[in-house]
């Protein structure tokens, strides 16, 4: 998940529709402003916003293993500007090194894998898939998949934000601040809004003693329709997973084709 606008899937969820389903359920919880005039923290980067976000990292690549099901839901934005939603789920398994990452909806369907050896994209619907040799660590991989093919994966960002690898970007920020406290799914977070140059996102931590991340919110401001994503998050801590997890075994029909170079993707 990178989430410069040129890379985005575009997304959302309507304020209306917020506030509708409020009026029916009176146990809604919404955020606290974190300071008397919250417009006032435009502009502002707060270095405990930025703190957090590199103590979120470190947390969660501490674990030697995750299990992580993002519900999510994106816009896609039509020739005439209509922003029409679409929903999808994505589960992770995740070790060092290795991942699994499953997306899943009415649309389309991709599994990425990575098996400490190899890197491997498999589209289930279609029945084909593209294998590439692979360093030797994750964060390698990511960076190898972006560089060379243009592949950038679902959510990667919330692990890097500590490994100095976004370090240009936290430098670049235009706004990091504290909006204040919020429950989500049950769980009571600090919530945080950040803007880049031309993103706005949103991220609410869990406020335990684990800071796993409970929700993200991406607006695209690149695109008048201000497409946006939202997914809300829950967390395995070092659950087992076997070696079988991460091998790519193709079924009998499955037709394996070159995955092709992306030029522009350092750009």
């Amino acid at each position: 998940m990178r989430f410069p606008a040129s890379r985005l899937i575009a997304f959302g969820l309507m304020m209306a529709v917020a506030q509708g389903a409020a009026a029916q359920d009176r146990t809604t919880t919404y955020p606290t402003p974190g300071g008397e005039d919250p417009i006032a923290n435009e502009g502002v980067v707060d270095d405990s916003a930025v703190d957090a976000l590199r103590e979120m990292s470190d947390f969660l690549m501490s674990a030697t293993t995750l299990g992580v099901t993002s519900i999510g839901s994106m816009d896609a934005v039509t020739e005439n500007g209509q922003r029409i939603q679409m929903d999808g789920m994505t589960t992770y398994k995740i070790r060092r090194p290795g991942f699994v990452i499953d997306y899943m909806s009415d649309i389309k369907s991709r599994r990425f894998m990575y098996d400490g050896k190899n890197f491997t994209v498999y589209s289930p619907l279609l029945g084909f898939y593209a294998t590439v040799p692979a360093p030797g660590t994750n964060r390698e991989v990511l960076d190898t998949i972006y560089e060379r093919f243009g592949i950038s994966l679902p959510l990667e960002d919330l692990f890097r934000w500590g490994d100095g690898s976004s370090a240009a970007r936290l430098q670049a920020l235009e706004s990091a601040y504290k909006v204040g406290t919020a429950t989500i799914d049950g769980v009571e977070t600090d919530h945080f809004a950040f803007r880049e140059a031309a993103v706005d996102w949103e991220i609410w931590i869990d406020a335990g003693d684990q800071p796993f991340p409970r929700k993200l919110v991406i607006v695209d401001r690149n695109d008048p329709a201000k497409p946006t994503f939202i997914a809300h998050l829950s967390w395995q801590l070092n659950p087992t997973f076997a070696d079988s997890d991460f091998t790519f075994v193709p079924g009998p029909d499955a037709k394996q084709i070159q995955l092709a170079s992306y030029q522009g993707a350092g750009e």
